[in-house]
């Protein structure tokens, strides 16, 4: 699979200076933290989960997660693990391609128990989603996914959800942090991304944010992600891959356009299509979110809907300039250090600050592609929605 992958291969030699990578559930983690992009959730009690799961393909998702836990109610646990099961072993017959599939799970038996029963379907896993995660808690989880691992002979990673009251409260928050790390960093070859549970964090104080502002605006979130990113994220080898938080609303109304979009460079001359995309699809809050996800370090976004994922991975394509600068920074003979003006000629670069920067950029170019020197994100969005709504 690629990102990308359902356009047209003209649209996409167009759209593209250098095309997205080809990449399998068993590329390495690297490659896939960072091409997880955006996550689509679905309750696992879906009576056609996988035909949604393959019409996801089609349109371009690469990694889903099939939920068992806050998605459906206590009493529907049985009958959703039942159907899980089911909807496995029909997806394994079709023989199509499917995303990367995880499973968000309440507690740590379910994981070897759903590994057994899915028997030669478990191919299609990629792992398991873990909620709730704190040391205490998470250590029985990680323990059940690598008994899981070695009974099935199959590679499996967790996705550690971080939304624990422990960790919102700031006279608890240096602790809990300190023990997520301990436990991530023993089991590092199995955690292939840190996901955030803003949703649970506004729970906590009575709080739910309008269309209109970003987890950013909201003063008690915005902390927690920092610190988060602050401890897990660091861009020394220690840190790991720190996904965006979920974007709730879907519904189609009119708003006012952005003037922050109005001003952004790549819109000129192209301000009403985007206008009526963003009024069409509703998605002008969660643009402003996605880039402030990666401006606080953040890779990919949880996802309720399917019409989140074009915009998510239309601004995670590296743009010309950005790979024009992390090239430059890159070059051997820059190895010690110093500063040079940009090919654009808009900026200055600084080879040792920089590096990590340029490093990130550069995976990320792998893996969501380079956009040609004359395309913006305006024509990746559109190319995207109009494949999508095809």
């Amino acid at each position: 699979m690629r990102h990308f992958g359902h356009l047209p291969p003209a649209a996409r030699k167009s759209l593209f200076h250098q095309e997205p990578c080809e990449f399998t559930a068993g590329s390495p983690a690297r490659v896939l933290a960072a091409a997880l992009g955006a996550t689509l959730y679905s309750p696992a009690t879906r009576p056609a989960l996988a035909d949604d799961v393959l019409k996801q393909a089609r349109r371009g998702v690469v990694s889903m997660v099939l939920c068992l836990e806050d998605s459906i109610d206590d009493a529907e646990v049985v009958a959703a693990e039942a159907n899980l099961v089911r909807q496995f072993a029909d997806l394994d017959a079709r023989g199509e391609e499917v995303p990367l599939l995880f499973v968000r799970v309440r507690e740590p038996l379910q994981i070897p128990d759903l590994v057994h029963r899915l028997g030669a379907s478990a191919r299609l896993l990629c792992g398991f989603v873990l909620p709730k995660f704190t040391e205490d808690r998470g250590i029985g989880f990680l323990e059940a996914l690598t008994a899981a691992e070695s009974a099935s002979g199959r590679r499996l990673f967790a996705m550690p959800v971080l939304e624990s009251p422990e960790l919102l409260h700031l006279e608890t928050r240096a602790e809990t942090l300190a023990g997520i790390a301990r436990a991530v960093e023993k089991y590092r070859e199995r955690v292939l991304a840190l996901r955030l549970g803003v949703t649970d964090f506004c729970s906590g104080y009575g709080l739910r944010r309008s269309p209109d502002m970003t987890a950013y605006d909201v003063q008690i979130v915005a902390g927690v992600i920092a610190d988060v990113v602050n401890v897990l994220g660091r861009a020394d080898g220690s840190g790991f891959t720190i996904t965006g938080p979920v974007w709730e609303y879907f519904r189609l109304q009119e708003r006012m356009f952005k003037p922050q979009l109005r001003r952004s460079p790549f819109l000129e001359g192209r301000a009403e299509e985007l206008r009526t995309a963003l009024i069409e699809h509703d998605l002008d809050g969660l643009l402003r979110e996605i880039e402030l996800d990666r401006a606080n370090g953040l890779l990919g976004k949880t996802c309720i809907h399917p019409s989140h994922v074009v915009p998510v991975h239309a601004l995670s394509v590296v743009s010309h300039e950005e790979f024009s600068d992390a090239q430059d920074i890159l070059r051997p003979e820059r190895g010690g250090g110093g500063v040079l003006r940009s090919a654009y000629t808009n900026k200055m670069n600084e080879v040792k600050p920089h590096r990590a920067w340029a490093e990130r950029t550069l995976l990320r170019a792998e893996v969501f592609g380079v956009a040609a020197e004359d395309v913006g994100f305006v024509d990746l969005l559109t190319a995207g929605l109009a494949v999508g709504n095809a």
